[in-house]
């Protein structure tokens, strides 16, 4: 038992600091282990055809006999998303502890996998679940979703607080507000780590509140001529909670189109946090009975994906709905960094239209969903803790939220800025860095997930960005020499003329008359390598470019 005792606690980041997505990290005590959050994150132009980026969670399935819960903050895909992928790697079911809402939203993503029965265990604001030798309190936070959950960890070694993703609003729609008096009574027991959201770490302030868009949403829906689009997150129930109460106040039916809204509308519904009568909502095909001033289309697509919904009405490829003149649309939501190009496209082809388009620079349609300085701070002054790690967030986030600590009055010492794989290690309260662990991410690319090679990334843009060469070369064994060479270009900014075969076979000629080549079966790669070596500098030197060279050499 003595040994067991001097184990300390690890934390182990998995995920979520590199950047704002694909959250993991892990606590382990001795023979228990906890993960809390198993999120994805979207791909961006540096990884073309790749479709999701996970956390490489090698760590979790190494210790997979030490893992006895995954605890989910709240339902958003960046905590949510690799859990499907985690749970079928897993040979155990491992329970999971989440809220009513965040429990409803994994189940779906769960059934579109096929992983039947998982071991679901509701928790609220409040709860109390003891893991082996780690114990958990939960208490509720406000974030752009419901049920969003804040966790306290209590082991031998000391304890933690993770916030989960948070702001601090005052007059949140579903009336409940962070737990101050949950926080204060963790803070008086003694918080050794505090790790917190660190997304608005940038922004000066506070967030405004949630309230605060529903009057925005009001104004703009009430004047609209005709009929009212309006994209938003389709987890965010509370913004569609507030869409939904301004149509009815209006006189509106709202019509809800695109996958993922239309799951989670309903899993919303059913378990009573979107309340809207069924008289109040109708069907994308009834929608033609309907004047156009009767009717609001909530919708996917505020972050311009080209198969959203919004992009597919905009393009005229909807089954059922299309956007025209007179149509007033509500972008409400903020761009993801790096989709604000995708996002301005949309709404560059909605103004073609002749649409009335709203985003937040007109006016109050979107506010965050993560607590700006002030609200970082404020939080900080309640928890008082020792040490504080920044987490959920890019470097710039990070080191911001660092900043804010030590104008609190936490030491330089006390700070931990981590990557992805490094380490904590708590022993009575003291926490200092520990041996990394394996990290990284895994590509889930179609069907294939984890061995797509990052050679095959930088093929894919070299390919984007010069296209690529084939040269057949044919081979003479018998007259030991080249007879002839066959050029073809695919997305080449070139012409392959005569001309060009002419000169481009001359050069290779001439290279390998220079050099000593066997012209024998297995000399072949050796000539392979020069014909790509001279086309590529031959192509260099007239067009500046470097596609990609296909050498084939075939023996006659």
């Amino acid at each position: 038992m003595a040994a067991k005792k001097s184990s300390p606690l690890k934390i182990i980041p998995l995920g979520g600091l590199d950047g704002i997505g694909k959250n993991m990290t892990v606590f382990e005590c001795g023979d228990d282990m906890v993960l809390v959050d198993a999120g994805l994150m979207f791909p961006d132009d540096s990884q073309p055809g790749i479709d999701l980026v996970l956390p490489d969670y090698t760590y979790v399935l190494e210790n997979e006999e030490k893992l006895r819960g995954i605890v989910v903050t709240h339902g958003h895909e960046d905590h949510t998303g690799s859990l499907p992928y985690l749970l079928q790697d897993l040979n155990n079911k491992v329970p999971i502890f989440s809220s009513k809402l965040t429990l409803g939203f994994i189940e779906g993503k769960l059934s579109e996998f096929r992983i039947r029965a998982p071991k679901f265990r509701e928790v609220k604001g409040g709860s109390h679940v003891n893991l082996g030798g780690i114990s958990l309190d939960f208490f509720s936070m406000t974030h752009s979703i419901p049920g969003a959950l804040g966790v306290f960890i209590r082991t031998n070694q000391g304890t933690v607080m993770h916030t989960g993703d948070f702001k601090l609003d005052q007059t949140p729609i579903d009336g409940v507000t962070p737990d101050y008096a949950a926080i204060s009574r963790f803070a008086k027991q003694g918080i050794d780590l505090l790790l917190s959201d660190s997304t608005n770490a940038t922004v000066p302030g506070f967030t405004k509140s949630e309230a605060e868009v529903g009057p925005n949403l009001l104004h703009a829906i009430k004047n609209a001529p005709g009929r009212v689009f309006v994209a938003s997150f389709s987890s965010h129930i509370h913004r569609l909670q507030q869409i939904c109460d301004a149509a009815r106040k209006c006189g509106r039916k709202v019509v809800v189109t695109g996958r993922s809204m239309l799951t989670n509308t309903r899993v919303a519904r059913e378990l009573g946090y979107l309340n809207i009568d069924d008289a109040d909502i109708i069907d994308a095909f009834d929608i033609d009975n309907l004047p156009d001033d009767k009717i609001v289309v909530m919708c996917t697509g505020s972050q311009g994906e080209p198969l959203s919904a919004l992009s597919r009405m905009a393009n005229g490829e909807h089954k059922t709905l299309s956007i025209h003149e007179g149509d007033t649309v509500i972008l409400s939501a903020t761009p993801v960094p790096g989709n604000e190009k995708a996002v301005q496209q949309v709404v560059n082809s909605l103004a073609k239209l002749g649409c009335d388009v709203w985003d937040k620079n007109r006016a109050l349609v979107h506010v965050s969903g993560h607590g700006s300085q002030e609200e970082l701070k404020l939080l900080m002054a309640m928890a008082k803790p020792t040490y504080f790690m920044p987490v959920h967030g890019e470097a710039v986030h990070l080191r911001a939220h660092a900043q804010l600590a030590r104008k609190m009055g936490i030491k330089d010492d006390h700070i931990f800025i981590l990557d992805n794989g490094d380490t904590l290690e708590m022993r009575g309260g003291i926490v200092k860095r520990g041996t990394p662990v394996e990290s990284g991410v895994v590509y889930v690319d179609g069907l294939r997930i984890g061995d797509t090679d990052p050679i095959v990334l930088r093929d894919r843009q070299k390919l984007a960005n010069d296209g690529m060469v084939t040269a057949v070369a044919i081979v003479s064994l018998k007259h030991k020499k080249i007879e002839a060479i066959e050029f073809s270009g695919r997305g080449v900014s070139f012409a392959i003329d005569d001309q060009f075969s002419e000169d481009a076979s001359a050069s290779i000629m001439k290279t390998i008359e220079k050099g000593k080549f066997s012209f024998t079966s297995s000399g072949s790669d050796a000539i392979r390598k020069a014909v790509r070596d001279s086309l590529s500098n031959f192509i260099w030197s007239r067009t500046r470019t470097r596609p990609m060279i296909i050498p084939v050499v075939m023996e006659v």
